[in-house]
């Protein structure tokens, strides 16, 4: 999931390297039509694409929602390329920042909206995975200017579990398999409250740790005015 810095638009003639990986001046070429923003913004056009088919015919027609469960796994396999190939490529975008989340959390939002409004999944476990997300990315920009929050292994599961729970929840499923898929969300929600948590945690240390460093900063500018100060008042009275 993921990722994105603007560089001008058009290029050098400048061929890839041999074996994959762009060569330099490539890569400062870099433009906004990139093989990974593209994919981004593919995520994007497939989120009313995705809500259209789900919806269809009642929302309870099972091969409608096996074309919408095909739309939800093309949206979350190209989550898992466009950050890895921008990274990858050094293809990262002012664009591919902003774009990438919104297009994770449009997909994932509108699937688990669509689900409640069905009847299939109850809206509080929609609103716990939503404030969630919402959340921790307010939380993001909260502590931004201090530090950046990493994505932790447990969050990477925390996506992976709802990513296969409510794709499971898409699809028409009976018997064994939706007790299954119970389960599989039920893991996807206590990941959801666990490693949403720890990202308070993290964001309050981050912060602290920031403002700390902003006030030691500025004492020892303070300090150096003082002494300064004083340096120059000395030589002014041996004149």
């Amino acid at each position: 999931m993921t990722g994105v810095p603007a560089s001008a638009a058009g290029g050098s003639g400048t061929k890839p390297v041999r074996g994959g990986k762009l060569g330099t001046a490539a890569v400062n070429q870099a433009s906004l039509w990139n093989i990974a923003n593209i994919l981004t913004m593919v995520r994007l056009l497939l989120v009313p694409g995705f809500v259209m088919l789900l919806l269809h015919n009642g929302g309870y027609d099972p091969a409608w929602r096996s074309f919408a469960w095909a739309a939800f796994a093309v949206a979350m396999i190209t989550d898992l390329f466009d950050g890895h190939l921008a990274r990858t490529y050094n293809l990262v975008t002012d664009f591919g920042k902003i774009a990438d989340p919104i297009a994770d959390k449009a997909i994932m939002g509108a699937a688990l909206i669509c689900l409640s409004y069905l009847g299939d999944l109850p809206w509080w476990v929609t609103g716990v995975i939503l404030f969630r997300e919402i959340g921790i990315t307010l939380m993001r920009f909260w502590v931004i200017r201090h530090a950046v929050i990493p994505a932790s292994r447990g969050g990477k599961m925390k996506t992976l579990a709802q990513g296969t729970a409510v794709g499971m929840y898409v699809l028409a499923l009976t018997g064994p398999l939706a007790t299954l898929r119970f389960w599989v969300m039920a893991v996807a929600v206590v990941l959801t409250v666990v490693t949403g948590l720890d990202y308070v945690r993290q964001a309050v240390v981050l912060r602290r740790k920031g403002l700390a460093a902003e006030r030691a900063a500025a004492a020892d500018l303070a300090s150096g005015v003082s002494a300064s100060a004083r340096a120059s008042d000395s030589a002014e009275a041996e004149r």
